[in-house]
């Protein structure tokens, strides 16, 4: 399959004409170099690509770049022996719409060794409503496993529930045997997070985690997806030996707490970089996602889908907190 001379993608700038992003026609040799090209299928939102497509945040390292930070497609051309033209591929992080040119484009040049063969079980949609969300929700029970967390445990709650990581989050515990507790500030959406398997759901403005230095444990474990205050009280309230997976920070990025959770409860406190996962773990995840932890309520969790014109809609209302569940990109 030959590649067209021209095609579109979502194109970020900052040079002395400002910030801006948005819809470009491009050709391959503006793309980053790579073993593989693509022909994408899906891409999806996550809060680094509102950042990024924003200016929000400082996300991109050189401009300009193709945004999106996962992507999903068919191999049109490879220079390694191990993919074929046809071939089903996805990649999450990686440097994509970082260091390199990422995923909002219908064709994209991948590095060979960041790309993932899509596991059986997995169609390239489903990949890509779990994206980079899902990799980082499974990346976070895998990391507590690896450390001792079992169901017999007891419960495991997520914070910020109603967001992309803490859906899937909820879903995979679930699939995976835990027990999954919930705490969200969208209160309203007790119904639909009980749908997807919490067993409990907390009122973010109804929590009182304490403020001594080691309160009533309640918990087994936590996935944190908000960090600042929240988790400085989630390690407050865990039993002994439970695993604290910090995923995010969207209540703010400095951590107040003492010793004494880890020295006295033996507490883990682990972090999850999703984006710099090294191979051979990054393809365990992805086999337990399209297998045993496979989220069983994928199409509802996609709350929406887009195309390219439509990402600059997208990236204000989930800086602004409007957002809800997992933004499909479809290419």
């Amino acid at each position: 399959m030959s590649v067209p001379a021209a095609f579109r993608a979502f194109r970020i700038h900052h040079d002395k004409a400002g910030y801006r992003a948005g819809l470009e026609t491009i050709g391959l040799d503006d793309l980053s170099p790579g073993e593989l090209v693509i022909r994408a299928a899906y891409s999806s939102v996550n809060y680094k690509d509102a950042l990024a497509g924003t200016g929000e945040g400082k996300i991109l390292r050189r401009f300009p770049l193709v945004g999106g930070i996962d992507v999903a497609g068919h191999v049109v051309a490879s220079s390694d022996a191990r993919f074929r033209e046809g071939d089903a591929v996805l990649c999450t992080g990686c440097g994509l719409s970082e260091t390199r040119d990422g995923g909002y484009s219908e064709y994209v040049r991948l590095e060979s060794q960041w790309a993932i063969p899509l596991p059986a079980g997995l169609d390239l949609r489903e990949a890509m409503i779990l994206g980079t969300a899902g990799f980082t929700a499974g990346l976070a029970l895998f990391r507590m496993m690896q450390n001792g967390q079992t169901p017999t445990m007891g419960p495991v709650v997520v914070t910020g529930a109603t967001g992309g990581v803490g859906m899937l989050a909820i879903d995979i515990l679930t699939r995976a045997g835990y027990e999954a507790h919930a705490i969200t500030g969208k209160f309203e959406q007790l119904d639909f997070l009980t749908m997807l398997g919490a067993r409990q759901v907390v009122s973010r403005r109804d929590l009182d985690l304490g403020q001594r230095p080691l309160e009533t444990a309640i918990w087994a474990g936590a996935i944190d997806n908000v960090g600042g205050e929240m988790l400085a009280g989630l390690t407050r309230v865990i039993k002994p030996y439970g695993n604290i997976a910090s995923c995010g920070l969207a209540g703010g990025h400095t951590l107040s707490t003492t010793v004494m959770p880890f020295i006295i409860r033996g507490v883990s406190l682990l972090g999850i970089a999703s984006a710099g996962t090294a191979r051979d773990i990054r393809e365990r995840v992805w086999q337990r996602l399209a297998s045993d932890w496979k989220p069983a309520h994928l199409p509802a969790i996609c709350t929406r889908e887009v195309g390219l014109d439509e990402l600059h809609e997208v990236f204000p209302r989930m800086l602004q907190g409007e957002s809800f569940g997992r933004t499909l990109v479809r290419i």
